[in-house]
């Protein structure tokens, strides 16, 4: 298996079970892409408790305007040409700044450089625009771009299940890091301390195909070539 790299190494590396980031994804070698861009015409709007999504992943964040007519840049958790085409998919953001939430409508977006660019309903001047600097962006799960078959998403991997071939349970999938060649599984078990204490132990597994075997997302868990004394 391969990886296909978050564009910022530093921004989708990792994901906490709690509210697990997007992330990149990663793969088997053969390169495949899914790119939509849909619009939609409704106004910002204060969102309850009740009607956030439940399936909302954080994507990214909005850092600046982007010209004079009030659209803003955006720091995509991955790739906008690859993972993060999550967020020119999307037609609908869940913003997020402290305690503060909003739903606004994406009416077009691209990629800008490293960045995405995107006009949202409601904002016509650069000062609306800059108002929403330090928004964090969520996006529906459901919304994501489809994967072909051997992809996965990092925010899919946390949380399932790993044992090796054998049947010995390693631990679950506590976060993904990105090595800069390839994505690496970080394992958690619970484990005990030199003192005799509970500690948790860690079992870094690179995501590879001579290494990973099976992903089985319905069953929640990931095969892999891998000795527990490793």
């Amino acid at each position: 298996m391969s990886d296909r790299d978050s564009g910022s190494q530093s921004r989708g590396k990792t994901a906490s079970r709690a509210q697990a980031s997007f992330g990149a994804f990663v793969r088997k070698p053969v390169e495949r892409r899914a790119v939509g861009v849909d619009a939609a015409q409704t106004a910002l709007q204060t969102d309850s408790v009740q009607s956030w999504p439940e399936d909302a992943v954080e994507v990214g964040a909005i850092v600046d305007a982007y010209g004079l007519k009030g659209w803003v840049k955006v720091l995509a958790h991955a790739s906008a040409r690859q993972g993060g085409d999550a967020l020119i998919k999307a037609n609908r953001w869940w913003l997020v700044k402290g305690a503060e939430r909003k739903a606004v409508s994406m009416l077009q977006s691209k990629v800008h450089g490293d960045s995405i660019v995107a006009q949202l309903s409601g904002f016509t001047d650069r000062d609306e625009a800059l108002a929403l600097r330090g928004y964090r962006v969520n996006v529906r799960r459901s919304d994501f771009p489809a994967l072909g078959a051997d992809e996965f998403y990092w925010v899919d991997l946390v949380g399932l299940e790993v044992v090796n071939e054998a049947g010995v349970a390693l631990g679950r999938v506590a976060e993904l890091i990105d090595n800069g060649a390839h994505a690496v599984l970080s394992v958690q078990y619970p484990s005990l301390g030199k003192d005799g204490q509970p500690v948790t132990g860690e079992r870094l597994i690179p995501f590879v195909g001579v290494y990973v075997k099976t992903v089985d997302q319905a069953a929640k868990r990931i095969v892999v070539d891998w000795q527990a004394d490793y």
